[in-house]
């Protein structure tokens, strides 16, 4: 059952990865908001992380990289460093996984090793869990925050796009394999536990009585030779 539960984390995590890279390289974190003196629909605005993209009706799509990351928006400057962390903390923490699992020939045979292993892998998903988190909700509340906000001229609104969702999803994944394994490393654990403390109870079970003491009498010798007297 153990083994089943850690493919399946694996697997999360795997799935966790993929949609990790997807919402950091698709352009689609905000969309234009079709509201007010902005509804033609004819012309639509994609923005992500590293471009975006303008498309007409009838017109093929084209996207420009950024100039500079500095006329960006902070909470999109943010992204960009903690989606490329999460993804090497996702790609890591599945090799590190990997080494881990019980049927993994790593570590030499030695469980204590592994159980640690698995536990360095089930941490580092909830970390790639948590550089995913953030940067999905601070862009996903600036959007909403800008949305309602009747200041803001209805050209500049933008809508959720489809990378914030898929974010959104990528890091619920990869928290569900951190708790996976971390349960999984809680029964390996006490298990290997209980069974140190049974070979404990039997090596002090068989181990001789040194320290004690023969109190039962014996003739001495001269006594003996006394009595035939």
């Amino acid at each position: 059952m153990r083994a089943k539960l850690e493919i399946v984390a694996l697997a999360l995590g795997f799935i966790g990865l993929f949609g990790a890279i997807t919402s950091t390289v698709v352009p689609m974190w905000r969309v234009t908001a079709f509201i007010g003196a902005n509804i033609i629909v004819m012309e639509e605005l994609w923005e992500g992380l590293w471009m975006d993209c303008f498309r007409q009706l009838n017109i093929k799509m084209q996207c420009k990289v950024y100039d500079s990351m500095l006329s960006l928006p902070p909470e999109l400057q943010a992204a960009r460093g903690l989606m490329c962390l999460s993804v090497i903390l996702a790609f890591i923490s599945l090799l590190v996984t990997g080494c881990g699992i019980q049927n993994a020939n790593c570590c030499g045979g030695d469980m204590k090793s592994k159980n640690n292993t698995l536990l360095a892998g089930a941490c580092l998903f909830l970390v790639s869990c948590l550089t995913i988190l953030v940067p999905v909700a601070w862009v996903t509340h600036t959007i909403i925050y800008k949305f309602y906000n009747p200041v803001v001229l209805d050209s500049e609104k933008r809508e959720l796009g489809a990378a914030l969702f898929v974010g959104w999803a990528a890091s619920g994944l990869l928290l569900i394999a951190g708790i996976i394994l971390l349960y999984t490393y809680n029964i390996r654990r006490s298990k290997e536990e209980g069974r140190y403390t049974d070979v404990h109870m039997r090596a002090a079970r068989t181990v001789p009585m040194e320290d004690t003491v023969d109190l039962t009498r014996r003739l001495s010798g001269f006594h003996k030779e006394h009595q035939y007297v």
